[in-house]
Order: structure tokens, then sequence, then C-alpha cells
């Protein structure tokens, strides 16, 4: 990125699904938007339950169409309003409910040389050959700069307790 101006910037396009990844790449672009004044777009790529195909097929399609994108408008309001509670992120904010897979629906959406599009990398460890796919896709076709956000360590905490529960493993104490 040699030469790159980041004050050229106009807008910070991050995807947002909801989960703890998701969140912690949402405050990262908040506040690199507030760092550069772009403007903050927020997208919730959605897809039909079984795919487009299944959609088609299925009885009333239209109506359940309408049903889906209702609530993926309704996700992403809600994880905004908890991200943000009361207060304004800041900047002007732009949030966007995409049809499609989430890697190409961000990739869409950021289609200009001076956006920056921030997406979370995924779960650590043996699960990131499974996720990480969206990362990998934006990463790869994007035509902006992309800024991949690790998991918080949060959640390196929160996985590493679940996986204790589920092999029945003791917690050691004695650091609490």
């Amino acid at each position: 990125m040699s030469g790159y101006d980041a004050s050229a910037v106009t807008r910070v396009v991050v995807g947002v699904s909801g989960s703890l990844n998701s969140v912690t790449a949402l405050r990262r672009a908040t506040a690199l938007a507030r760092r550069l004044r772009a403007g903050l777009w927020p997208v919730l790529a959605w897809e039909p339950p079984g795919g487009d195909s299944a959609a088609r097929r299925a009885p009333a399609a239209g109506l359940l169409v309408e049903e889906w994108q209702r609530l993926a408008k309704q996700r992403l309001a809600s994880v905004l309003e908890e991200i943000f509670d009361a207060e304004e992120p800041g900047v002007p904010m732009q949030p966007a409910v995409v049809r499609g897979a989430p890697g190409p629906a961000l990739v869409a959406t950021a289609n200009r040389e001076d956006d920056v599009l921030v997406v979370g990398t995924g779960r650590r460890g043996l699960h990131r050959a499974f996720s990480g796919r969206v990362c990998r896709h934006c990463l790869a076709h994007a035509v902006c700069p992309v800024l991949a956000v690790p998991p918080s360590p949060l959640e390196s905490e929160l996985l590493s307790v679940h996986r204790r529960n589920t092999w029945h493993l003791r917690i050691d104490t004695r650091g609490l």
C-alpha cells in the first residue's frame, strides 16, 4: 500500500453479522471512520435459508423473501443499537442490508478505491481453516484496502471456557 493516501478515504465499510468478532470489527471500523472523518457503512449480508434456488421453489416465495429481508434489517438495527446504545457513533452512518453471500456482498458494497473495508478474521486455532472464508474472499477480491480485524481477547477466553466445559475439564481458579 505504498503511496496510499488515507485522507482520501470517504467510506469505511464493515461487515456486521452480530457475532462477537463482527462486533470487534464494527468497533474498530467506527474508530477508523472517526479518525479519517469518513462515513461508516455497517453492512449485514443475508441469504435465504437453503439458497436462492430453494427460495424460488418455495410457495409464496415473495412473502418469505420480504420476511427474511425484514429480519435481516431488524438484526442489523439490534446490533447497532446494542453497540452504540443511545449515543451517536460520531460519524455519518449508512447501515445497509445486502442480499447475497457475505464476501461478495461486502466487496460489491466497498466498490470504490477510496473505501476501506473492515472485516473480522474469524476464529483462531483449528476452526480457522473452516472459518474466515469471508475475510479471505475480501482480501482477494476487494478493489480497496482491507483491514482484517483479529478476534478480541475476550472471544479467545470465551472459547477456552467453552472447550473446558465441553470436555468437562477443570478450570484453574488459582489465578482468579
